[in-house]
């Protein structure tokens, strides 16, 4: 318990010093409900993308084929290994069908929170891996991949 509250500390410490936009969403732990801890996250993430994110839980990289090309050979280095070349799934699910093993992946919200906080089985915390705005280009990639039905893909409401 003391390691929570001190992690929690730490957090609200961080958040008070650093010179960040007001959020408008929170971020929690896919599996544990727990409020993330963005201080973990690696350094250069905190773009003007990221910022807008952080406002409305849309990924302002969505559609941006540039950003579709990085975060494809962001995906391809870090991802396709257990989600396959082509988001097919392997070792871990699908990402390019409609099927979501945790539903909130149907927004990008949701998607955020799983690639920063780990989910169940294999899938860590890719916040070692990656920063916040590499996430968003990663989570761009598959974004435009996606085979599945539009009605069912969150992010495309508007």
């Amino acid at each position: 318990m003391t390691f929570k509250r001190t992690c929690l500390a730490a957090f609200v410490l961080g958040a008070l010093l650093l010179p960040t936009a007001q959020a408008d969403i929170t971020l929690h732990n896919a599996i544990t409900g727990e409020a993330l801890d963005l201080s973990f996250a690696k350094k250069g993430g905190n773009t003007e993308a990221f910022k807008q994110f952080m406002q409305d839980g849309k990924n302002p990289y969505n559609g941006n084929q540039d950003a579709v090309a990085k975060g494809k050979s962001l995906y391809m280095t870090g991802c396709s290994g257990c989600h396959g070349h082509e988001a097919e799934g392997k070792l871990g699910p699908g990402l390019a069908d409609d099927y979501w093993t945790y539903p909130r992946n149907a927004t990008d919200h949701g998607l955020f929170e799983l690639l920063f906080g780990g989910a169940n089985g294999m899938m860590g915390p890719q916040y070692v891996n990656f920063n916040t705005d590499e996430m968003l280009q990663i989570m761009a990639f598959i974004r435009d991949i996606y085979n599945g039905d539009p009605k069912k893909a969150k992010w495309l409401n508007k």
